[in-house]
């Protein structure tokens, strides 16, 4: 197995870059992310009517949502803002699924008026927002809750314990109460783990799935248009770990698509709302040593913090660590990697054997092309970072420039 993680850039070219855009920045692989994209939508292309709906909250920059609906995918919103940026980027209609939770009226009537396809989270949403639109869409999804029958993972929760969607029992009310309105298209949704590796929990995912929409169509006589299996599917963060084989899961799931739903006469469309899987393993934080600190540990002090990247702070997290120059150089010195928040847990690594390290070198992090920089947060009166394109010429594009101290002041009055 690999202990290391190679890079899609050359050190010189980090430092012309470097030179016209201070650190830190993320940079993001467009040749990785269409390569990516490309496996996921051959791998499901058995499908009927397949869509991934890009999880937009994994990596909310224009850039990467039209390469996204250039590759054929729709996007996942669970916000206005993701809903505007959808908009703005050219999404229209089905192309965009909107599922949220705690869920404003003025959110559900942007949706509306996009022609979002509404993912509702909860029974009562229902009354909330047919008073809210004055009639129901022609169409409606379901996010189903399984509770203890299924597990969960370290990031998302057990799913009992999850604020997320309906049980069993209120899925079928809410369905029966829809078409007794005259509802006639409907769709079913789970998430129920993030980041997960093992691929045989997505195929446990689809055949709960299936058979619900099996017993669906029985008791009910509603035959569900599509079903979403969610997203969740991890990348290898840690270099001893493997990716998950996309074709393989997509066998599994084509296999139980024809044993359980074709069987019964069923042809539901399939979804996905991968975000993480798509564009993670694509991006880097790139920053600088600031200063070395030798007190009870060795510290590696960087010009990023956890605004720029908060999963190691937030979920203890692996992100690898690429000493630019020095991939060749032996593992010789244990560091904690930190950032410079007033917070003891704004670390990026804690005793990770690294090269020497000297201030004035570069770090870059692996795998921040999902839920890095979307993440930010401006405590301590942190800016937020650039974000640059690398396309397949291997040429940059700035694609967000970094906040300044009038953007951090704008929203203040009398200041």
């Amino acid at each position: 197995m690999s202990t290391t993680k190679t890079l899609p850039f050359d050190a010189e070219h980090i430092r012309v870059q470097i030179a016209q855009t201070p650190t830190p920045f993320h940079i993001y692989d467009e040749a990785g992310i269409r390569c990516t994209t490309k496996e996921l939508m051959d791998a499901f292309s058995w499908a009927p009517g397949f869509i991934n709906y890009f999880a937009i909250k994994a990596l909310p920059n224009p850039e990467i949502l039209k390469l996204m609906q250039a590759c054929g995918m729709g996007v996942d919103c669970s916000s206005m803002a993701e809903l505007v940026l959808a908009e703005r980027t050219g999404f229209r209609g089905e192309q965009i699924m909107f599922t949220s939770n705690d869920t404003a009226t003025e959110e559900f009537t942007k949706a509306d008026e996009l022609g979002a396809i509404i993912n509702l989270d909860d029974i009562s949403h229902i009354q909330f927002l047919e008073s809210t639109l004055d009639k129901l869409p022609e169409l409606l999804c379901f996010r189903f809750n399984p509770g203890p029958a299924r597990s969960g993972n370290v990031i998302i929760g057990k799913p009992e314990e999850a604020k997320y969607g309906l049980t069993r029992k209120q899925l079928f009310a809410a369905y029966e109460q829809c078409k007794n309105r005259g509802i006639r298209r409907f769709g079913l949704h789970t998430m129920l783990a993030s980041n997960e590796l093992e691929a045989c929990y997505f195929a446990d995912t689809a055949r709960m799935l299936f058979e619900l929409a099996v017993e669906v169509k029985t008791q009910l006589g509603i035959e569900l248009e599509f079903i979403n299996l969610g997203g969740g599917i991890g990348i290898p963060y840690v270099p001893e770990q493997s990716p998950v084989d996309i074709y393989a899961l997509s066998r599994r799931i084509q296999e139980l698509y024809e044993s359980i739903l074709t069987a019964n006469g069923l042809g539901s469309r399939l979804f996905m709302e991968c975000g993480r899987y798509v564009t993670g393993p694509h991006g880097y934080l790139v920053s600088t040593v600031l200063h070395l600190k030798h007190t009870y540990r060795d510290y590696v002090g960087l010009d990023a913090s956890m605004a720029n990247l908060m999963r190691p702070a937030l979920y203890g997290a692996y992100h690898h660590i690429t000493v630019l120059d020095k991939e060749q150089e032996p593992l010789t010195h244990t560091y904690d990697v930190t950032g410079s928040l007033c917070e003891n847990n704004d670390k990026f690594a804690v005793q990770r054997m690294l090269p020497e390290i000297v201030a004035g070198d570069v770090l870059i992090l692996h795998d921040t092309g999902a839920h890095g920089h979307a993440m930010g947060f401006n405590y301590n009166g942190k800016l937020r970072s650039a974000e640059l394109l690398m396309r397949p010429d291997s040429s940059f594009k700035l694609i967000r420039r970094a906040e300044t101290l009038d953007d951090y002041f704008a929203t203040l009055t009398d200041f």
